[in-house]
């Protein structure tokens, strides 16, 4: 076939489609349509074939009106099925019992677990201070839970925390220190971390759960100090809590600190007067914290000559029940609707 053959040929064929194409009144003919020119084995794309028997000098030309035709009935049948899909998509709604003016259904607007709230408020003040966030695994060898911590096989400090065993050396880890041991492991001094976590001990009542969430701290540094324990956690409870309440430290006991501390801040129920929530103290305790101790840093083969530090915990649903003012612990955990759409909206 010569060129002028092919232009021919290329010229009925636009002829051929513009009439089928007129005709057509479904979207199934013009899907048809569309296979029948366009595609693999289409007339469009047959004429493409047919450009190798013609000279090199008419085939410009010739590949010229090809694309013309096929961009004009490419065009020609998107809009034909454009047209097409709004007629009846018109005609359903038209058919159907529907009143299109009336408003949509609102969908039920979801919210952070007050869990998570605090966990994120709390990250966000702590990482402005200079932590850094660490993880590890929820299922703790006794070694990582509590030897490299200072509780010794016998010591009466493990009668503190009932745990949950998994094997004769395994077992659902009670904090989120061993975090701490396994960060200063991999990491020299200085270094200030925080670890987020999921937590285990046999309690259950309105104030303790047999799963709960922990962040703890660690800074160390050379000449880190008592007083830079006490700042660090003034600041940040009081800017998660508010400036107005005051917060105390009082002298305790942890295996890993030395010397340790309670931390108390001033009752956020009735601002330090007294209440039954407080026992009419004034004060609620709210985490503990302390040096840490030296048997500590020679498990980690820190130096404690030259390096000090401090750590702290907390429990994220105590803190919750304090800021959100919940009474019963259980509450986080029973996923009732009713309790967790006040936090819909809610500021952290």
């Amino acid at each position: 076939m010569n060129g002028t053959q092919l232009l021919n040929n290329i010229a009925e064929i636009r002829k051929v489609a513009e009439a089928e194409i007129a005709a057509i009144n479904t979207l199934d003919e013009a899907s048809a349509c569309k296979v029948k020119y366009l595609g693999k084995k289409g007339l469009v794309t047959s004429v493409l074939q047919q450009m190798r028997d013609v000279g090199a000098e008419e085939r410009p030309k010739i590949g010229q009106e090809v694309n013309r035709l096929k961009s004009h009935l490419e065009d020609v049948l998107q809009n034909l099925q454009e047209k097409l899909n709004t007629q009846r998509l018109e005609m359903a709604v038209a058919s159907a019992d529907v009143d299109v003016t009336l408003p949509g259904r609102p969908r039920p607007q979801g919210a952070l677990h007050p869990i998570t709230r605090i966990q994120e408020e709390a990250l966000h003040i702590l990482r402005g201070m200079g932590f850094s966030v660490a993880e590890g695994p929820e299922c703790e060898t006794d070694y990582y839970n509590f030897t490299a911590l200072n509780f010794l096989p016998d010591h009466p400090a493990r009668d503190m925390q009932d745990t949950f065993y998994v094997g004769e050396s395994h077992l659902l880890r009670t904090h989120t220190s061993p975090v701490q041991i396994r960060v200063m492991e991999k990491q020299k001094p200085p270094l200030a971390i925080v670890a987020p976590g999921a937590v285990y001990r046999r309690d259950a009542d309105v104030t303790h759960s047999p799963m709960f969430h922990q962040i703890e701290g660690l800074l160390v540094d050379k000449d880190v100090r008592m007083t830079d324990l006490k700042g660090v956690l003034t600041d940040f409870l009081q800017t998660l809590f508010g400036k107005q309440f005051s917060v105390r430290f009082r002298p305790s006991f942890f295996p890993f600190t030395e010397p340790s501390t309670e931390v108390d801040i001033q009752c956020v129920f009735c601002t330090g007067k007294g209440c039954r929530i407080c026992k009419q103290t004034g004060w609620l305790e709210i985490m503990g914290a302390g040096m840490v101790d030296p048997e500590v840093f020679k498990s980690v083969r820190y130096d404690p000559n030259e390096f000090s530090g401090f750590a702290f915990g907390m429990g994220l649903e105590r803190m919750a029940m304090l800021k959100y003012h919940i009474n019963d612990i259980r509450l986080f955990f029973e996923s009732d609707l009713r309790f967790l759409k006040q936090f819909i909206g809610r500021g952290a």
